[in-house]
């Protein structure tokens, strides 16, 4: 490549950036996932029609692979473990359970609608089996679903690419291994993966916090580089690096690291960037040209997806847990597929399924995504005016052992009305600042907080927690949130 054409091609690739970026507020007022604009315009520039020429069906899946690492490492990095604790073991049985139920009844349409046999049957089924935490959480973020379904989506979607991964790689070879030989792998890399990722995150969340880097920029690099590395270290040890990428990510960011709000951003950032280049390129991958033929196969393996195998997977794996039919029916409907079917489409080596896979992927984000929020509300589990829960940012003061919280009080929440001292904050925090309608103040013991306010709270290192609790518990129960039991987990 010469410098001339370098020059070209960071100007295209800046202005389709920037018109991805763009496309995410037409997501947000549509209710779509941005990842179908950004298909679409994979599309748009692909050789059908301003005749960009890409159909490297290696290179793409090479590529996949490394966005898909950045985007789980995002995935985990911004998960809460207090959120997702109680619901792992639900999660882990949809990652699990639930995928081979998916994976058994997908097969089962594919080889009566498409005429294939076992091995490609069981092949698509796997394909399609794992859901995608960025089409499901562009659409929830601004619904106020109770902390376990969103808990149980959330970890599911982080879980299950990797058993997926595995069954994929497995089937995709000349022959197909036995029921046992499969089970012993998926067991072996899924565990070996696990140890992997709660390794690589214990030991860099503690070398992190001990190491006085020169730069606060480098911190969220180091971060970064460690999950990646758990990826690395896992796949040349032959276990799920995807496991132990996630794993390693939600270690390290429920951490007291240094700079904790900066890593997060930096991670977010690489997570769209990563989203950006992943679906661009599907769709430059994908001809419109050659998706006709592919409409009524993914139609029809895509209802059988969506109202057979999905509310099966989900009923067989929550049966142990006593979920309520509310919940079971919206984990159900709320089963998203994006990045990783498309992606994984691409490791047989076959244009059908890969064309198949991303007809499917597109209608039925369209039908599902944005009845989304209605289907919450249908089923009662939000209602109009139900209070967000609380978004705590925090930054370090190392010197002091103190944290910088930033509070914004949501329509809605019963933090409205409380007086200050009502608070009752513990012995070692304070509300030191609050900004009102573009206005700072010191705030009395007797000021009352509104909708909107943006609060400021120095608290030291060791009541940081207790303090957040506290917050979130006065948010959701009001001034006597004690006597509701409300802890704030």
């Amino acid at each position: 490549m010469t410098v001339d054409q370098l020059d070209v091609l960071l100007l295209f690739g800046a202005v389709v950036l920037l018109v991805s970026i763009a496309a995410v507020r037409l997501s947000v007022g549509t209710g779509l996932p941005s990842l179908l604009l950004y298909l679409g315009l994979g599309l748009l520039l692909g050789e059908d029609a301003l005749g960009l020429d890409f159909d490297d069906a290696e290179l793409a899946q090479a590529l996949g692979y490394a966005a898909l690492v950045v985007i789980l490492a995002e995935g985990g990095l911004t998960t809460s473990w207090r959120t997702i604790r109680p619901v792992v073991p639900t999660a882990a049985a949809l990652a699990t359970i639930g995928t081979a139920v998916s994976v058994a009844v997908t097969a089962g349409a594919a080889w009566v609608l498409l005429d294939v046999d076992w091995q490609a049957a069981f092949l698509i089924g796997a394909v399609l089996a794992p859901t995608d935490s960025a089409a499901v959480f562009s659409v929830l973020r601004r619904v106020p679903l109770p902390r376990r379904i969103a808990g149980t989506l959330e970890a599911e979607s982080g879980f299950n690419d990797a058993p997926a991964v595995i069954l994929v790689v497995a089937l995709a070879g000349a022959t197909a291994p036995t029921w046992y030989e499969l089970i012993g792998l998926l067991a072996y890399e899924l565990t070996a993966g696990a140890i992997i990722g709660l390794a690589v995150g214990a030991l860099g969340a503690l070398g992190v916090r001990r190491i006085a880097l020169p730069a606060s920029g480098l911190y969220p690099i180091a971060v970064m580089a460690l999950c990646v590395t758990a990826y690395g270290a896992a796949s040349v040890a032959h276990a799920s690096g995807f496991l132990a990428v996630y794993i390693a990510a939600v270690v390290l960011g429920n951490a007291r690291l240094p700079h904790r709000p900066a890593t997060r951003g930096f991670a977010e950032g690489m997570a769209w960037l990563a989203q950006i280049g992943l679906f661009v390129m599907l769709g430059l991958l994908a001809s419109p040209s050659e998706l006709g033929s592919s409409v009524l196969p993914a139609l029809g393996i895509g209802l059988v997806l969506l109202l057979v195998a999905r509310p099966l997977s989900v009923l067989a794996s929550t049966l142990p847990f006593r979920v309520p039919w509310r919940n079971q029916a919206f984990l159900s409907w709320a089963g998203l597929r994006g990045a990783v079917p498309v992606v994984l489409s691409t490791v047989p080596r076959d244009q059908e399924l890969f064309n198949i896979v991303f007809v499917l992927v597109v209608v039925f984000t369209v039908v599902q995504a944005p009845t989304l929020p209605w289907v919450a509300r249908r089923l009662g589990l939000v209602s109009a005016g139900e209070a967000q829960d609380l978004e705590i940012e925090s930054s370090p003061l190392t010197r002091l052992d103190a944290e910088l919280l930033q509070v914004q009080v949501p329509s809605g929440s019963k933090l409205a009305g409380v007086e200050v001292f009502e608070l009752r904050l513990p012995r070692g925090a304070a509300i030191t600042l609050v900004v009102r309608d573009e206005e700072s103040f010191v705030p009395t013991p007797t000021t009352t907080l509104r909708v909107g306010d943006e609060l400021i709270v120095v608290a030291t290192g060791t009541v940081r927690d207790e303090v957040d609790r506290r917050l979130r518990a006065v948010a959701r129960s009001g001034r006597l949130a004690g006597w509701y039991r409300e802890r704030g987990y």
